[in-house]
């Protein structure tokens, strides 16, 4: 008789971790405001028997796990735990009973996947030195990774190397995707307030500071950041979300002010200083070419993450292990698309993985946060099974 693999055995916990992820969907959270779903998380690791601390990063819930075995090494395994401002249009019984919140990104199934790997690893303690299991709050722009790191995670909790793992869609069911280096972007929004005196459009224009044309520059200068500033080698995007101005009601009044705000991305710490030194001196420049004020907002939400080369071979080589060498792509295109673990991969070695999510049951692609988006179950054996052979490679995990 053949032993049974940990796959086997995480696919007898299937049905209980499927129905806690609909349970979690059902009642989405979003960023710090986690009560719910870190009281379920904390709920299920003392079932476990597994030491829980909670409000690490106001609604963080970091869980540990010693093994048996001697050794003083320590890993952390993250996931997220928050939900989106969008109105759930899937139909699905277990749909978001929370108006206006909808799990639109998986977080449900990366908790429900790292839940899963706690109680496996809580029953499989044959490894050397401890897990420390981190569900992170507040990944989508509220900073939850930030305000755990704040609060002490990696000084109570410490880590010689810590993973992460999101699910995606389009990437078939079984198969990983990860690469070396920078993964994910930057990630970052900007605001721009043109000030001028206003004025009237028709009878007296050459009286007044027109913002509208220095928006209109400031749009068009844009484009030459990426084109002529950034590096050829480099890929870096800015776009334009919203113009803002005058009255539809007042059309013969030129607008005293012009509001215009966006998004940048990049993949470097470099061009990410070009972006910000770029985007103000553009701003202030066809301001003062138009007689006009320029106030200027830039901020990232991410920074670039950047997956170092040891941790990755780790990460490769646990998904190897259980999908094989064809459906493990080491070289995946950067994706971009931001990631607040970035911060933890800046603080600690790691990295982090994706996870294929598939096709949806009426074979269209619903990407992440859009409201027909579902994460897909029949995945959850397989991300809980690669978080134990991480624990496997790095703890030596019988």
């Amino acid at each position: 008789m053949t032993a049974a693999t940990p796959l086997d055995t995480i696919r007898t916990y299937h049905d209980e971790l499927t129905a806690i992820r609909r349970d979690i969907h059902a009642h989405p959270e979003m960023g710090l405001e986690e009560v719910r779903t870190a009281a379920l998380v904390a709920a299920k690791l003392r079932e476990w028997g597994i030491d829980v601390t909670e409000g690490v990063g106001i609604t963080g819930v970091v869980g540990t796990v010693r093994g048996k075995l001697p050794g003083q090494r320590s890993i952390g395994l993250r996931a997220d735990m928050d939900a989106l401002a969008i109105p759930e249009q899937t139909g699905l019984p277990y749909a978001s009973t929370n108006a206006g919140t909808m799990h639109a990104c998986g977080h449900d199934g990366h908790t429900t996947m790292l839940l899963g790997a706690a109680r496996y690893l809580a029953e499989h303690r044959d490894f050397s030195g401890t897990v420390q299991l981190i569900f992170q709050p507040a990944e989508e722009g509220r900073g939850g990774a930030s305000a755990m790191i704040k609060d002490g995670l990696f000084d109570r909790f410490p880590c010689d190397a810590v993973y992460g793992m999101h699910n995606m869609p389009g990437i078939a069911e079984g198969k990983f995707a990860i690469r070396k280096g920078a993964f994910l972007a930057g990630a970052g929004r900007w605001k721009v307030v043109f000030k001028g005196t206003g004025g009237h459009g028709g009878a007296t224009p050459h009286l007044a500071t027109d913002v509208t044309v220095a928006g209109a520059q400031y749009i068009m200068a844009l484009q030459t950041i990426v084109s002529r500033n950034v590096s050829p080698l480099e890929a870096a995007v800015i776009s334009v979300g919203s113009i803002h101005g005058g009255s539809n009601q007042s059309s013969n009044v030129m607008p005293s002010e012009l509001e215009i705000t966006g998004t940048q991305r990049c993949f470097s710490q470099a061009t990410l200083a070009i972006l910000d030194k770029r985007m103000a001196e553009l701003a202030h420049a066809m301001a003062g070419a138009n007689g006009c004020t320029a106030e200027v907002e830039l901020s990232w939400g991410t920074t670039p993450l950047v997956n170092h080369f040891d941790q990755t071979d780790v990460a490769v080589a646990a998904a190897r292990d259980l999908v094989g060498d064809a459906n493990v792509n080491p070289d995946s295109p950067p994706i971009t698309g931001g990631e607040d673990f970035c911060y933890m991969l800046d603080a600690k070695p790691g990295a982090f993985i994706m996870i294929g999510n598939g096709v949806a049951p009426d074979g269209k692609v619903h990407q992440v946060h859009t409201p027909h988006y579902n994460f897909n179950d029949d995945i959850i054996p397989l991300g809980v099974a690669w978080w134990v052979n991480i624990v496997k490679a790095e703890l030596s995990l019988g």
